[in-house]
């Protein structure tokens, strides 16, 4: 009549990560994602049929629609192209995506535009754990495209090679491509709309629009020549109209157009870089640069500087701040800035546009950055700019540091083209000290969003250059491969990190020597890789290398020594050696209170660490206050928003869950979860781990409808975003294999069984490929497919596996380990179930006698071992050393988790369950009444424990011979499972069994035989013929049929009975005896008849 909370095979378990249905998470209404920047010029006249062109030339077609603006630059096209996106914006309905083909990488604006836009994680391998290139990943945003209904709109602008964008265009019927390119006859398969120069009427109309009627009115005819000398181009007309507007009112067009005609002439005398450009130029084009020198030679001297300074700058928006901050850089008055800025936009050489956030950013037109390119090619000052310009942006790439919120990600995007223009076209500008930093930017930048495939290849140029400047053999070569090594690993891609670390040891202690502090990074760099792999024994030596090495170079009072003491402490907790741990990181602490003082976010990791500590150790009334410290301390030097805030909301979370407190421990995981979302985005590696503990939660609490749909939600995300071959994902296939374990063995569920069965082997496959045999995480798999056939009573297969698990876990963690002390367990509870007591007590002993060193006796691990020691001698009859070890494991449980805990209505029930094996009746009644309370307080009348402890007290009222007080509690907790469970559960089975036995006890036959014939027949269908539980149906019926004097009808079930428990649990065991014997009285009482 045992609860058998405490008596099943313990090896489920395993910890929640610590940073380390129904329940529907509903999708927010989408808005359709957009990125237009410019919101089309005021003056816009004209090409309302271009218009009308292009928007039925894109509805129309049942396919992808493609179709292309050609014309000369200044044309219009990318205003057309803006005019067209903004008329007919509710036409796409699933969003409108504007790419710059001029841009260096066009994948890599379509995956941002995916991760900031539409809050998509783009993955970064496929199912097979290999990796995606950019086309495949770009593919990937196409198809999970959001809004996943309604016409998408994209942009394609300034094309100058289809070819090269091409393999990047999507191919679904939803998409409408617009591209806007210089060229004619781009693609014969593309419908092509010739944007030519406006008809002289719309010329005059513009011109009238920028310099007003009455000037247009008096000089009608000059101004229509002027407009046909332009080429009628919108370029130069806006360029004249900027020029005129800063000349008094009565400068006429007929002096604009002699001015023109004069600086024409000049042009084409100019030097041979002004002769170069002459050539690239069609008539009309000419015509506009005359108007462009002729702006210039209006310009201050000062504001053709900054102009100048203005080529530097990608293709695209950037942000006028950028510009102050060079001018500062080269020493020039601050007012310049302003000044350049004033004439710039009144002369139309520059665009102010703004962007959705109501934020005003600069644009200049590609036809003008090439006039200014030319300027540069002439400037004395080339050099001085190009210097202070990377300058700026160099500042800009050491701020990109982890971790990158949503917020920091908003406010550097703008700057990722200009940070990449540095890497690859001014490196020769860039300082030796500089050289990396514009490339160590972008890696991070794309990195720290997971966009690994983006990263790679930034880290990969930083090392070309890196050789290409001081060869093969120096420290930045080094620091590189250390970067480049810290991306596989957060891909989970180790064996690719590895040789990374050790190619920049050995080349930091060739150059540097071994005394030096960048070979103690490295060496703690290859250790956390190797704690990571489970593979500590390398990694211990590493950390005391590099803890050794900053004690010897910075002195004990350094922060970096304060770092190393606290990763040498959590390597120790990792590995269950706790009292190794505790000084080291109480060290950290004090080191850095002392070298930072209490308000650092150093302090506030210090105590979390040793919370965590503390929570693995079960010392949660000092884990509390810790935890709380550091949140605290967190959220007022962070702000609630930050990511280190939702990792504290996590950890308390993980201790609440261990107390019981099982309400508080769920609100924090969903803060965590929320923030992160908010953070992060919803498809990042850090909220799939939340939302992974959130389901770690609820499977704790036996809450399986919910946490199913959570797991597999997880278990998506990280395929996709982490590969098939990562070990997160491999840890959510464990996760979701225990949740079915658990869920077939709760609800009796054999499908159940054979899915986590199936992902049990895939796991253990994985890790095996992964982290090769001898591994932590391998063993675990052992473990977890023996409990599955440990479930099943398939007792024969399990063995092997555990002793599997012993031998590894004594091998890779050393006989005196913690751990260790779990194997002897799960070993002595397959062999207690096989009825083996005389070997499964020596291994409860063994765990007992680990678990009591490193544990302090002051952990629920050991009232657990109490518990199953007591549950032996209980069964062997040896009363007498049980109880005092019931009465341990209660008080134990009550000193760790308070009297109100549902953990203590079970050791009530434990401790009572004895009193009944001894017939102490009286001294039972009352510890099981208690522990009814309790658990009808704590869990409420609608619990399966509360039905367990009627059933517990209805046994005993049976065998005191009160039946009216038993039977309605029977009845009360068969109604309860079936409530609860349903009608198709062994619990419930269980049920009809027990009110059987009753009514058998009452002589009731007749109502008792019906619900034996239950019992089995639901027992047969949940468990299969074979399980030890259908022996004991036989037993019971047979048992009802000897009351009645049909041993004929007795026999044929005893012998069913017998040969599945000596098939299942061995010949030796007590249920096997016991069926042994009953069938030898009945075949005594047949031969007699």
């Amino acid at each position: 009549m045992t609860n058998e909370n405490w008596q099943g095979i313990n090896i489920k378990g395993g910890n929640p990560i610590i940073k380390d249905n129904n329940i529907i998470f509903e999708s927010p209404e989408e808005n359709p994602p957009n990125n237009i920047l410019f919101q089309g010029s005021a003056n816009f006249v004209g090409r309302e049929l271009e218009l009308r062109i292009v928007s039925e030339k894109l509805h129309k077609s049942s396919v992808v629609a493609i179709s292309a603006m050609s014309g000369m630059g200044g044309v219009g096209k990318t205003e057309l192209a803006t005019q067209y996106a903004r008329r007919y914006e509710a036409d796409y309905s699933g969003g409108i995506c504007w790419l710059s083909a001029r841009e260096l990488n066009l994948a890599a604006q379509v995956v941002q535009f995916a991760s900031e836009q539409m809050k998509l994680e783009v993955p970064q391998q496929n199912v097979n754990g290999e990796a995606l290139s950019l086309s495949e990943q770009v593919t990937w945003c196409w198809r999970n495209w959001r809004p996943q209904q309604g016409l998408v709109l994209v942009v394609l602008d300034d094309v100058t090679e289809l070819e090269s964008c091409r393999e990047f265009l999507p191919s679904s019927n939803r998409f409408r491509v617009l591209i806007t390119t210089r060229r004619r006859n781009l693609d014969s398969n593309i419908y092509e709309i010739p944007l030519d120069v406006l008809s002289a009427p719309e010329a005059l109309q513009l011109l009238t629009a920028l310099v007003g009627e009455t000037k247009v009115k008096r000089e009608l005819e000059t101004a229509k020549e002027l407009c046909e000398w332009l080429g009628y181009l919108p370029l130069g007309l806006e360029l004249v109209g900027g020029y005129i507007a800063k000349k008094p009112p009565n400068w006429t067009i007929a002096k604009m157009l002699q001015r023109l005609k004069e600086q024409q002439l000049k042009d084409e005398a100019l030097n041979v870089e002004q002769q170069k450009l002459q050539k690239t130029l069609s008539t009309a084009q000419r015509g506009v640069l005359a108007a462009f020198e002729l702006s210039w030679l209006e310009l201050e001297h000062r504001t053709q500087n900054v102009a100048i300074l203005l080529s530097l700058f990608a293709p695209g928006i950037f942000i006028w701040e950028w510009v102050e901050s060079t001018v500062g850089s080269l020493k020039w008055v601050a007012s310049d800035a302003d000044t350049a800025n004033e004439q710039l936009y009144e002369r139309n050489l520059i665009q102010w546009v703004e962007d959705t956030d109501g934020n005003y950013k600069i644009k200049i037109h590609p036809l003008i950055r090439e006039f200014l390119k030319v300027k540069l090619a002439l400037s004395e000052q080339a050099y001085d700019l190009k210097s202070a310009f990377v300058k700026t942006f160099v500042e800009i790439a050491q701020t990109i540091s982890p971790p990158l919120t949503q917020e920091n990600i908003k406010l550097l995007k703008d700057a990722i083209p200009h940070l990449a223009e540095v890497a690859q076209n001014l490196t020769d500008v860039l300082s030796n000290e500089n050289l990396s930093q514009p490339f160590v930017g972008l890696g991070r930048f794309y990195q720290e969003q997971g966009l690994y495939t983006l990263a790679e290849p930034w880290y990969e140029g930083c090392i070309s250059a890196l050789k290409a400047r001081f060869g093969e053999e120096h420290p930045e070569v080094a620091a590189t491969c250390n970067n480049l090594a810290l991306l596989y690993r957060s891909q989970g891609k180790y064996m690719e990190a590895e040789p990374l670390y050790l190619k920049a040891l050995s080349l930091e202690q060739e150059l540097l020597g071994e005394e030096h502090l960048e070979v103690a990074t490295t060496y703690n760099n290859l250790a956390v890789l190797y704690k990571r792999q489970g593979r500590y024994t390398e990694a211990e030596p590493l950390y005391l290398k590099a803890l050794s090495l900053r004690q010897k170079l910075l002195g004990e009072e350094h922060p970096e020594v304060a770092s190393n003491c606290n990763n040498l402490g959590m390597l120790y907790e990792s590995q269950g050696r706790y009292t190794e741990a505790e000084p080291l990181l109480l060290k950290a602490l004090e080191l850095w209170q002392r070298l930072s003082g209490e308000e650092h976010p150093h302090v506030a990791f210090a105590y979390s660490n040793l919370g965590i500590l503390y929570e693995r150790q079960g010392r949660y009334t000092e884990a509390e206050p810790l935890l709380l410290k550091a949140l605290s301390l967190r959220q007022r030097l962070l702000g609630d928003e930050h990511p280190d805030v939702a990792t504290s909301y996590n950890n308390l979370a993980v201790l609440y869950k261990s107390q019981g407190r099982y309400t508080e421990a769920e609100s924090l995981y969903l803060k965590a979860l929320e923030l992160e979302q908010r953070l992060l985005g919803e498809e990042h590696p850090d909220v799939a781990t939340a939302y992974h503990n959130l389901a770690f939660l609820y499977y704790s609490q036996g809450r399986y409808i919910e946490t199913e749909p959570l797991y597999l939600k997880v278990l998506e995300l990280r395929q996709r975003l982490l590969g098939e071959e990562h070990p997160d994902v491999a840890t959510t296939y464990k996760s979701l294999a225990e949740l079915y374990d658990n869920w077939a063995l709760v609800y009796d569920n054999q499908g159940r069984y054979a899915e986590a069965e199936l992902l049990y082997l895939k796991l253990l496959s994985l890790t095996q490929r992964l982290l090769g045999e001898e591994h932590r995480d391998v063993l675990t798999s052992y473990n977890h497919l023996a409990g599955i056939y440990y479930s099943q009573g398939r007792y024969i297969e399990a063995e092997p596996l555990l002793l599997k698990a012993l031998s590894l876990r004594q091998m890779l963690l050393g006989e005196e380990h913690s751990d260790v002390a779990i194997s002897y367990n799960n070993l002595a509870q397959l062999y207690y179930s096989q009825g083996k007591y005389t070997e499964a007590e020596p291994m409860y002993l063994k765990a007992l006698s680990l678990m009591q060193r490193p544990l302090l006796e002051e952990h629920s691990w050991i009232a657990i071992s109490y518990n199953n020691l007591a549950v032996i001698y209980e069964r062997q009859g040896r009363y007498t050393e049980a109880e005092p070890i019931y009465l341990k494991a209660l008080s134990l449980m009550q000193m760790l988790l308070g009297e109100e805990h549902p953990d203590v209505a079970t050791s009530y029930n434990n401790l009572a369950g004895i009193y009944y094996s001894q017939g102490r009746y009286t001294e039972a009644e009352p510890v099981l009444l208690k522990a009814l309370e309790l658990e009808q307080r704590l869990l409420g009348e609608e619990h399966r424990a509360v039905a367990t402890t009627y059933h517990n007290l209805a046994q005993l009222y049976e065998k005191q011979g009160r039946y009216t007080e038993a039977e309605p509690l029977c009845l009360k907790a068969l109604s309860l499972m079936q409530r609860l469970l349903g009608e198709k559960h062994y619990e419930v089975a269980n049920s009809y069994n027990i009110l059987g036995q009753l009514y058998n006890s009452q002589g009731r036959y007749i109502e008792a035989e019906p619900l034996f014939l239950k019992a089995l027949e639901l027992r047969q269908r949940l468990l299969g013929e074979e399980h030890p539980d259908v022996a004991t149906s036989y037993n019971s019926l047979a048992q009802l049929y000897n009351s009645q004097g049909k041993y004929t009808q007795a026999e044929p079930l005893l012998l069913k009975a017998l040969r599945i428990v000596e098939q299942r649990l061995g010949v030796a065991h007590h249920n096997t005896i016991t069926i042994r014997k009953n069938l030898e009285w009945v075949r005594d009482e047949i031969s007699k008849s």
